[in-house]
């Protein structure tokens, strides 16, 4: 959507993915979804230029939102995505936001940033890209992130690749498309 007045009504429950530019989030929308192509993927990182709705069943609904960080695209344009995504985050229908982070990078300042935007909203980090990290390097990245969060954020590690994380990333979707409370 490039304006908010284009925004689906806020009625019921939306879940929105965000990420680093090419931190997999395309990937993980896509595997998560059980849906090819649902999130146009790329090499070229910022391809995703506008927040993106997609209708899962009635009143329910998921968000692909731009990459942040490294994205071809000019400061202006960029520039022009924070009043679309503080629109996003006064939803009431907002249940909550998966962020797609490399699990070889971790959590970096643009994360930290999100991760306050994202407040009071419920957070879980998708380690992304775990495939490419050996079971040791994997379980530190896990450990590392959950440090970094502190008990702000939910982390797991995923693969789009070998489908490791996904069916608990899909519980975690639904459970917030119902509504459902973390909890404490």
């Amino acid at each position: 959507m490039a304006a908010a007045g284009q925004f689906p009504p806020d009625l019921g429950a939306e879940v929105a993915f965000a990420g680093r530019s090419n931190a997999g989030k395309s990937s993980a929308i896509n595997a998560i979804m059980h849906r090819r192509g649902l999130a146009r993927t790329s090499k070229l990182p910022g391809r995703t230029r506008l927040l993106n709705f997609f209708e899962l069943g009635p009143s329910q609904r998921i968000v692909d939102l731009p990459g942040y960080g490294y994205a071809s695209v000019s400061e202006a344009e960029r520039r022009s995505w924070l009043p679309l995504l503080e629109s996003l985050r006064q939803r009431e229908s907002l249940r909550g936001l998966f962020v797609i982070v490399d699990a070889r990078r971790g959590i970096m300042d643009g994360d930290e940033a999100l991760l306050q935007w994202a407040l009071p909203h419920q957070v879980h980090v998708l380690l992304s890209k775990a495939d490419k990290l050996s079971r040791s390097e994997a379980n530190s990245a896990l450990a590392a992130a959950t440090r970094a969060l502190a008990g702000r954020a939910t982390a797991q590690l995923f693969s789009a690749v070998t489908r490791a994380g996904v069916d608990s990333a899909q519980e975690k979707l639904a459970g917030w498309l119902r509504g459902e409370k973390p909890l404490e």
